[in-house]
């Protein structure tokens, strides 16, 4: 019990780790709380009611009464530096991170082995792929946040290396992005320049962390050799009919010479610099993603992934069950208008259809006495991206003066255009049920349109309300033959009414659209397509040369010819100028000399897109299995030796696009039969976000970076990585507070001093059986939590186990220390080694068996519980777990607080619930 108390006495202390909380502070952290909560990460609990985040002002007694007992606390755990021998990290660090290098500790095991017979071993052991979220490496360097989930990952690869796992445990970069591009905008440095300067200082900090990576599995997306891979995994996607060219409705910005995403784009102007922007078709690259949409949706059965991200991917996805319904278009004999609903059953209620400003069918359906002012919409509308267009409030729209025609009851049903329809979803048209929607609703009251009651509420008692849509199920009235059915079989019924009549039927569809995947950019992977060059009728290619301006000619982007695998990897070309420019085709095509070239006597012209970085990242999981193969993308013997990935660690913003998109390729990589897994990650883990002191999110901006480098100069990178794991629940969101990191240096410069007292110690200084209880509980504990992932209690365990050895001063038996070594190497790796070197071993403690715990010791017999005398506590005593009622007495009546409340007074009555209480009733 006294082990229990303390654990979790010192595990209470991380929730003392808080900044002072401002309003921007506490609105931060409830909106942080909300997004955990959001991916399933906090068991149902706010961050507030686990007690790691605190949204009140620093002037409240509570708070400040925790930071008190949180740093007396922690001076009792561990003592100062003034009354102990520090602990020499820098020169301990330094010594062992040079013999991991040296002794190549951390490379990945063969799981499997030719013998000279030819024949194949393979490894018993069970195998553990570790994976991180690979960084972009910018020039900022790490934060302090970004080795949380990096110390996580090395916790648990350490772990399954002493507890006989093979482990694969690699690290690379994500190297190819728009930063490195500004840059050399900016300055006229080519980005590949500054981009190997920025992998340079992040390998640095990462290897000053001591964390177990395979350095020879080191791998960048903008290597020649991974970009060939790239490359022909795309070619594979082309072939499979997956990859194909279309126009897409894009956010053009002339001024910054780019395309925009929708969240980039704010009223019409760009977020940045609030240049005009404007929509406009551009011929891209579109993988097929929706092929895919089941498959994706199924796949998430049996993950072990944090349930909000699983259901953010399952709404990404979107599947919707309904009808798909044609409206012919008065007057026009072969035009229909197409929609798509889930609720068919409220077809009668339709009084009038919306199209999308951009839809095929505008044009053809406005009367000429409404074409001035449609034309006007249309334009107004051309400026504003699909986001501002569906988060607008205000509904606006236009009548084309055009008809459709209602399929079962031949009515005429006005066709308006409307900015809240976006061409690129569904069918880019509605059919609007103003009775029983609530955007079509707003839409009709705005401009005075009919609305037309088809569904009533089912139970009698409930008024049908006409000052808002009813939007629930019912039973249909007003709608023929299909009066008095019930929702569900109104849909039904009418789905198939449609089929028989040929105007419609039963039709799944998705949220999620196709995959943009051009980019107008320079630093990024070439698209592996070529075009044939045209020139005017009778002119010889041999007599011309599209690479002189004024030369006349075409590309003929309706004939994308592959790039021949023997080919590749096809290269980026040297250029001066990277800006964009003004042309939406990007700076490629001003690269003459290399998007022109011969080919048996014919002229060709590359593709200037280029990819985006999602797509380096697609697949570098494979990659890290056989990075040096310049045969094949990774080898089918390899895949099956460690695929899928274990335990993939990283941010919950990644949770929807990098997932799906890499789960995307997996799956066709899968159907091609390059992998034998249907999925590529089996568990992923969230870590939460590390904030500022100042609780707000670490941005330049803000001044609230801490650079880990200045934590470990000063701290060393072990306490650096005790503190990130000590701090909360690795899932929550936390403030950084530097101050605090010495509470975790207190405690491994006393665990550091211990080791060498029990180093002088040999097997004559025995374990008394109270301190062999509490090693047998550390060892259970720390293991379980290790397991869980729950490593701030595991600290706080270890914590615990540091104080008894130590108060055992020249006692401490060289056994317990020993194990206290192995279970906080996984942790602060540097101590752990120099601990297990002093007690005598020559080789690294990396593979040596992990702890073990008799469960037999780890049971008390004896506890604690309170004496009452009168219904108040006054005193506490520990007993056998069988004691009775006389013994419990025995030992109250040495309690001298309880004696002397009973000094003078008659016993009346005694109330004992063994191991709950003991009340004495006297007078």
């Amino acid at each position: 019990m006294k082990f229990l108390l303390a654990t979790i006495m010192i595990a209470q202390l991380a929730s003392a780790f808080r900044a002072p909380a401002t309003t921007s502070t506490r609105r931060f952290i409830q909106s942080q709380n909300k997004r955990a909560a959001a991916f399933g990460v906090l068991n149902g609990e706010s961050l507030t009611q686990q007690k790691y985040l605190h949204p009140g002002s620093l002037r409240q007694q509570p708070f400040l009464t925790t930071r008190r007992h949180m740093s007396d606390t922690l001076e009792e755990a561990a003592p100062t530096a003034a009354s102990s021998t520090g602990y020499p990290f820098a020169s301990v660090e330094s010594k062992w991170q040079a013999y991991w290098k040296e002794n190549n500790t951390f490379k990945t095991p063969e799981r499997r082995t030719t013998n000279e017979d030819g024949t194949v071993s393979k490894s018993k052991n069970k195998k553990k792929y570790v994976l991180d979220m690979f960084p972009y490496p910018s020039g900022a360097g790490l934060h302090v946040g970004h080795p949380e989930g990096y110390t996580a990952s090395d916790v648990m690869s350490r772990y399954w290396r002493m507890t006989s796992h093979d482990v694969l445990h690699p690290i690379g970069w994500d190297s190819f992005g728009l930063p490195a591009e500004q840059f050399a905008i900016q300055t006229g440095t080519h980005p590949e320049v500054e981009t190997k300067k920025n992998i340079a200082n992040f390998k640095r900090q990462l290897q000053m962390l001591g964390f177990s990576y395979d350095w020879e599995k080191e791998v960048a997306t903008t290597d020649v050799d991974y970009v060939k891979w790239t490359q022909w995994i795309f070619l594979q996607l082309y072939k499979k009919g997956l990859a194909s060219q279309s126009e897409v409705s894009v956010n053009w910005c002339p001024a910054l010479g780019t395309v925009l995403s929708n969240e980039e784009v704010i009223n019409g102007l760009s977020e940045r610099g609030d240049h005009p922007v404007t929509r406009l078709p551009l011929r891209q690259w579109v993988l097929k993603i929706t092929e895919y949409a089941d498959r994706l949706e199924q796949g998430l059965e049996g993950l072990d992934w944090p349930s909000g991200t699983m259901t953010a991917q399952e709404q990404w996805i979107g599947k919707s069950e309904g009808t798909e319904i044609e409206f012919k278009v008065d007057g026009l004999d072969d035009e229909k208008v197409t929609v798509f609903t889930t609720r068919a059953d409220t077809l009668f209620g339709v009084t009038y259809v919306t199209l999308a400003p951009e839809h095929p069918l505008v044009s053809s359906v406005t009367t000429s006495g409404q074409k001035e002012e449609v034309d006007a919409y249309v334009a107004a509308t051309s400026s504003r991206s699909d986001l501002d267009r569906t988060s607008s409030k205000e509904k606006t729209g236009v009548f084309t003066g055009g008809y459709a025609i209602h399929p079962l009851t031949n009515e005429k049903v006005p066709i308006w255009i409307g900015d809240y329809v976006l061409g690129s979803y569904g069918t880019g048209a509605v059919m609007a049920v103003p009775a029983h929607d609530e955007r079509d609703f707003e839409f009709a009251s705005k401009f005075g349109l009919e609305v037309k009651w088809v569904v009533e509420p089912t139970k009698m008692d409930e008024e049908l309300s006409t000052e808002e849509a009813f939007t629930q199920a019912g039973v249909n009235v007003n709608s023929g033959e299909f009066d008095g059915m019930k929702t569900q079989k109104a849909k039904k019924a009418i789905t198939e009414k449609l089929a028989e009549i040929s105007a419609g039927g039963p039709k799944i569809t998705y949220k999620l659209r196709d995959w943009v995947f051009s980019r107008q950019r320079y630093w990024g992977e070439p698209i592996p397509i070529y075009f044939p060059v045209d020139f005017p009728e009778g002119v010889e290619d041999s007599a011309v040369d599209p690479k002189v301006d004024g030369c006349e000619h075409t590309i003929r982007f309706d004939k994308p010819i592959p790039v021949d695998e023997a080919d590749l990897p096809l290269t980026l070309p040297e250029m001066e100028d990277f800006s964009p420019g003004d042309d939406p085709a990007g700076c490629l095509a001003r690269a003459k000399d290399w998007r022109y070239f011969q080919k048996d006597g014919k002229w060709f012209a590359r593709e200037t897109n280029t990819m985006p970085q999602w797509a380096g990242s697609c697949w570098y999981y494979f990659r890290f299995l056989d990075p040096k193969n310049g045969e094949s993308a990774f080898s089918p013997e390899l895949d099956e030796d460690w695929m899928p990935v274990d335990l993939y660690v990283g941010g919950a913003e990644h949770a929807v696009l990098h997932l799906l998109y890499a789960r995307f390729w997996h799956q066709v990589l899968y159907d091609l039969g390059y992998t034998k897994h249907p999925e590529p990650f089996q568990k992923l883990v969230h870590q939460g976000m590390i904030l500022g002191s100042d609780g707000e999110k670490m941005s330049k901006s803000r001044g609230n970076v801490v650079n880990p480098d200045d934590v470990v100069e000063v701290h060393g990178a072990d306490a650096l990585r005790l503190y990130e794991m000590f701090m909360g629940p690795l899932e929550a969101v936390k403030p950084w507070q530097t101050s605090q990191v010495s509470g975790v240096v207190r405690f491994q410069n006393k665990l550091f001093n211990l080791v060498q007292e029990a180093a002088k110690n040999d097997s004559s200084v025995e374990m008394d059986e109270e301190t062999t209880k509490i090693l047998h509980k550390t060892m259970k504990k720390v293991t379980e939590d290790i397991e869980s992932m729950s490593f701030n209690t595991a600290i706080s365990a270890m914590m615990v186990l540091t104080n008894h050895l130590t108060s055992l001063k020249d006692r401490v038996p060289r056994e317990a220390a020993e194990k206290l070594t192995l279970m906080v190497s996984p942790f602060a790796p540097h101590l752990g080694e120099e601990c297990w070197s002093i007690l005598g071993h020559d080789d690294t403690l990396a593979y040596h068996p992990w702890v073990e715990h008799d469960e037999a010791l780890c049971v008390d017999n004896t506890f604690k519980m309170g004496v009452q005398v009168n219904g108040k506590t006054r005193g506490e005593i520990e007993i056998p777990k069988d004691a009775d009622q006389e013994g419990a007495m025995a030992e109250a009546m040495k309690v001298q607080s309880v004696s002397n409340q009973l000094d003078g007074k008659d016993v009346k009555k005694i109330i004992y619930v063994p191991g709950r209480i003991l009340n004495i009733v006297a007078k």
